[in-house]
C-alpha cells in the first residue's frame, strides 16, 4: 500500500501499481447527505397530488404517508441486514442473485434499465423541468413540449457531469441535498405558521368516507412510497461505503426519521393552505402553495424545487450505474459495462446507456401514468428481495449478520409490498400488465446471456470486435483490484 499513487482527485478512484479500482470514501456524512439527498427529490413536490386523488380524502392522504414511511423503513432496515453481510455493491441485483438465484436477479435488472430506471428518472426530470420554467408562465401552466425539451437538456447534463468527474457529482450532491432541506423548510415554516392561525378548515371532515375508493388505495401507495424512494441507492455503492457494518445501518435509520418527518409537516401545510380542489388541479403543487404564501419568493420556491429534483437525479444517476457495474462484473451483462474511464474514473459505459430510453421516457410524459408503469416491477422485486433475506437466513443460520434485524420486519415489508403490486392489477390493469410483460421479456435475454456458446459464432465474433472497439472509442478498462 506504500506506493499508492492517488490521480486527479476524482472521488475515490485511485491507481496502485497501474491498477484502477475503487476506493472507500463514502464516510457516515457523505452516506447520510447521498440518501437524504436522493430520497427527497421530486416525490414531496408531485406525489401529493397522486396520493390524495387516490386515497380520496386529506385524512387517509396523510396515514398514508406516515405507513409509507414506516413500510420504507423497515425495508431499508431488511436492506442494511443484507448489505453488512453481503458486502457487495449492485443492491436488489446482488441480493436477489445471492438469496434466490440468476433468474429473478436478472429480470430484476432487466426490468432496471428497461422500465424501472427510465421510468424513475423520467418522472424526477418532468418535475425538474415544470418546476424551473413554470414561473416564466404564471399564471398559465408551461407548454407541455417546452417542459419535456428542457428536461431533456436537463437529464443531459446529469449524465454529462456523472461521465466526466465522479467528484463534482458527489459535490454537487452534497450542495442540493442542503437546498432541498432549504426548500422543504421554506413550506413547512409558512404552513405551520398559518396553522398556528386557526386556519384548520380544510381539515374538516379529513376522514369523509364518502370519497373514499379501497381500489385505489394501492394506487396512493404507489405515489407516497415513490415519494420515500431512494433509501436502497447506499446499498448501490457497499463496497465504496467505509466501516459499511457500522455506516449502512446508521444512514437509513437517521435519513428516514429526517424524511418521514419532513414529508408529514410538509404536507399538513400544503393541506393547510390549499383546499383539495386546489391540490388536485395544480401542476405544480409546492408552487402553488408558495404563490398563496410566499408570492414575493414563490419564483425562488420553484427553483428550489427543480434543484432538489436534480439533486435527486444526480444521486439516482450515480448510485443505480453502479448495479449495472456489478451485474457486468458478475457476467449477467456485457464486459463492456464493468469498464471505467481510465483518466475520468467514471463508469461512462453504464451511464450512457440509461439515455436513449430516459428520452423516450420523457416524450411519453405522463407523470403518474409512469409512476403506475414502474411500479408493479419495483415493488415486486423489492418484495421478492426481502423475502430473499429470510430463505437466506434459513439456508445460512450461522452466516455473520453484524446488523441483524427480527424477522418480523422484512415479513412487514415483503407482504405489504406483494398485496399493494397484486391488488395494482384490479386497480390498473393495463400499466401494471405492460409492466409485468416487459419484466419478463427479459426470460429470452437471460437465455442468450447465459448460454452464449448457442449464439451464432458469426454473431458472438462481430460482438466481441464491437466490443473492443467500443472500449477503445471510450477510453475504458475493467477495474484490475477485487473490492469485496
Amino acid at each position: 500500500m506504500g506506493n499508492c499513487r492517488e490521480t486527479s482527485g476524482d472521488g475515490g478512484l485511485k491507481t496502485e501499481n497501474g491498477a484502477v479500482y475503487l476506493r472507500k470514501k463514502i464516510t457516515l456524512i457523505r452516506a447520510i447527505s447521498l440518501t437524504i439527498g436522493t430520497i427527497i427529490g421530486s416525490g414531496i413536490f408531485i406525489s401529493p397530488k397522486g396520493v390524495l386523488k387516490n386515497s380520496g380524502n386529506v385524512g387517509v392522504s396523510l396515514l398514508i404517508w406516515v405507513v409509507s414511511g414506516v413500510l420504507s423503513m423497515c425495508g431499508a432496515l431488511s436492506y442494511a441486514d443484507l448489505a453488512t453481510s453481503i458486502k457487495k455493491s449492485g443492491g436488489h441485483y446482488i441480493y436477489l442473485l445471492e438469496t434466490l438465484g440468476p433468474v429473478p436477479a436478472f429480470l430484476r435488472l432487466w426490468a432496471e434499465f428497461v422500465m424501472i430506471r427510465p421510468a424513475n428518472i423520467a418522472v424526477v426530470t418532468l418535475a425538474f423541468g415544470r418546476y424551473i420554467i413554470e414561473p416564466l408562465f404564471v399564471p398559465c401552466n408551461a407548454p407541455p413540449s417546452l417542459v419535456k425539451l428542457i428536461s431533456c437538456i436537463g437529464i443531459a447534463f446529469v449524465i454529462a457531469l456523472n461521465c466526466w468527474s465522479v467528484s463534482w457529482s458527489a459535490n454537487l450532491q452534497t450542495t442540493f441535498t442542503i437546498l432541498k432541506l432549504v426548500a422543504i423548510g421554506l413550506i413547512i415554516i409558512p404552513g405551520m405558521i398559518v396553522l398556528a392561525e386557526g386556519r384548520t378548515e380544510n381539515f374538516q371532515d379529513a376522514f369523509d368516507t364518502s370519497s373514499l375508493t379501497m381500489d385505489r388505495i394501492p394506487l396512493a401507495f404507489y405515489s407516497g412510497m415513490f415519494a420515500y424512494g431512494g433509501w436502497f441507492y447506499i446499498t448501490f455503492v457497499t463496497e465504496e461505503v467505509v466501516n459499511p457494518e457500522r455506516n449502512i445501518p446508521i444512514t437509513v435509520i437517521v435519513s428516514l426519521i429526517i424524511v418521514t418527518i419532513c414529508y408529514l409537516l410538509t404536507n399538513v401545510a400544503y393541506y393547510t393552505v390549499l383546499t383539495t380542489s386546489e391540490v388536485l388541479t395544480s401542476e405544480a403543487v409546492a408552487m402553488s402553495f408558495a404563490e398563496q404564501t410566499l408570492p414575493q419568493i414563490s419564483s425562488v420556491i420553484s427553483i428550489l424545487v427543480a434543484t432538489s429534483c436534480f439533486g435527486a437525479l444526480n444521486g439516482g444517476i450515480f448510485a443505480s450505474s453502479r448495479m449495472l457495474f456489478a451485474a457486468s462484473r458478475e457476467g449477467h451483462w456485457p464486459n463492456l459495462f464493468s469498464m471505467i474511464h481510465i483518466r475520468r474514473h467514471t463508469p461512462l459505459p453504464a451511464l450512457l446507456l440509461m439515455m436513449p430510453l430516459i428520452f423516450v421516457m420523457i416524450g411519453i410524459g405522463d407523470l403518474y401514468g409512469l409512476l403506475n408503469f414502474y411500479s408493479f416491477s419495483r415493488w415486486l422485486f423489492m418484495g421478492l428481495v426481502t423475502i430473499g433475506l429470510i430463505i437466506h437466513r434459513r439456508k445460512h443460520p450461522d452466516l455473520a449478520h453484524p446488523f441483524k434485524v427480527p424477522l418480523i420486519i422484512p415479513i412487514v415489508f415483503s407482504t405489504m409490498s406483494l398485496f399493494i403490486v397484486g391488488t395494482s392489477l384490479y386497480s390498473d390493469p393495463v400499466n401494471t400488465g405492460i409492466g409485468c410483460l416487459i419484466t419478463l421479456s427479459g426470460l429470452p435475454v437471460y437465455y442468450l446471456t447465459i448460454h452464449k456458446q448457442r449464439v451464432p459464432r458469426c454473431l458472438r465474433e462481430t460482438f466481441n470486435l464491437l466490443t473492443l472497439k467500443l472500449q477503445v472509442l471510450l477510453e475504458v478498462i475493467p477495474q484490475e483490484i477485487k473490492t469485496y
